[in-house]
């Protein structure tokens, strides 16, 4: 029996992961964690007669203790006190941006694997993550698609056949566009493909999202950036490919789904019985690819320079992103207003090496204060 403790488990993935942790008699739900909403939580909790639980918002944490049968910890702290209390096997780390950082650093400093779902653990920590990850032997099994496609197309592969990898974007809503003036919140948030929070699907429209995953990818493989790229591909179908010196491209092809990379994270390294629709590539009829356009979606290439950068960079990149975003979100700033106030907060706080983790807490206070000035000077 696996013991699984998962961190947001109120949100897509969360709910997902619940839903295949039902049916498995392998894995065992331990605790939960989520940001405000204790109330969906604490009926998560009874159905699978969990007892303790998580709240990251204090005021929300003190209503679940009178209104949970169980166990209530407060607070971020609380979140990573949860780690302890439950001692799983796997955290699944479902939180959204850099909170979920330090559950991450947590779990990995106490030898427990991690289902990495929160991709700014690596985005802002990755060199430091990656290294006690390897100094306490856990593992970080991704949960994002492109890199659970990777993971498992790379798993039998010796590195030095490799040429490169491949991550496939669907282009968001306004693929093609070369004018992104104009656009409504309302447009960004219809993503052709995927259902995502708000955040990653602005991430998805601005292309920052796959910005991200080279980074991402770059932690996880080991590899350099000139053996990362990105192609658009709208279908969503083809998760990811990689390139062998022999010639041979290895793919990982499927309907969007996110119970496969799921539950392949918590099963590993069997692989398990997913209810998901089998891919008929006939009915399919057609995959199309196009390179990304990095001009008129500077994210993408805001987030390969900071990646090359290395050190506080993409923490910087984050921080920023979490603010603008936020900021397009409650219509303070436009769509295309989004990297400009990423670029700006990356040349105003500057880069330089990542000598710790309270530094790169700090770093993305900073960052954080530098892009909500830099918004206020626009609106």
């Amino acid at each position: 029996m696996k013991r699984v403790l998962i961190l947001g488990s109120t949100g897509s993935i969360g709910t997902q992961a619940l839903e295949i942790i039902a049916d498995r008699e392998d894995l065992e739900p331990v605790g939960l964690a989520v940001g405000r909403d204790w109330q969906t939580a604490a009926v998560q909790a009874k159905g699978f007669e969990i007892k303790t639980i998580a709240v990251a918002d204090r005021a929300a944490a003190e209503e679940a203790k009178s209104g949970f049968d169980g166990a209530v910890l407060s607070g971020e702290q609380g979140v990573i006190e949860l780690i302890g209390v439950t001692r799983p096997d796997i955290v699944l780390n479902g939180i959204v941006g850099a909170a979920g950082l330090g559950p991450t650093i947590a779990a990995l400093s106490q030898g427990i694997d991690v289902a990495l779902a929160n991709k700014e653990s690596l985005v802002i920590g990755g060199e430091l993550v990656t290294e006690l990850a390897a100094a306490t032997g856990a593992k970080l099994l991704p949960v994002d698609s492109e890199h659970s496609a990777l993971f498992q197309l790379l798993e039998n592969e010796d590195h030095a056949a490799l040429d490169r990898i491949v991550l496939t974007a669907s282009g968001g809503p306004f693929r093609g566009r070369t004018d992104l003036d104009g656009i409504t919140v309302e447009q960004a948030l219809d993503h052709p493909t995927w259902a995502m929070g708000g955040r990653i699907t602005i991430d998805s429209a601005t292309l920052m999202n796959k910005g991200f995953e080279m980074i991402e990818a770059a932690h996880l493989f080991g590899l350099p950036y000139e053996q990362i790229d990105v192609v658009v591909h709208p279908q969503s179908i083809v998760h990811s490919l990689i390139d062998l010196k022999d010639g041979a491209t290895l793919a990982h092809l499927g309907y969007p789904d996110m119970r496969v990379p799921i539950a392949y994270a918590l099963t590993w390294p069997e692989r398990s019985d997913v209810p998901v629709e089998r891919l008929d590539l006939a009915r399919v009829g057609r995959l199309d690819f196009e390179e990304p356009d990095p001009g008129t979606f500077r994210c993408l290439a805001l987030a390969r320079e900071a990646g090359r950068s290395g050190g506080i960079a993409p923490c910087v990149l984050n921080a920023a992103d979490e603010v603008a975003v936020a900021a397009f979100l409650e219509g303070m700033i436009t769509f295309k207003d989004i990297s400009t106030v990423i670029e700006r907060t990356i040349e105003d706080v500057g880069s330089g090496p990542a000598k710790g983790f309270d530094e790169l807490f700090a770093i993305d206070e900073a960052s954080r204060e530098r892009a909500s000035e830099i918004i206020s000077g626009l609106t």
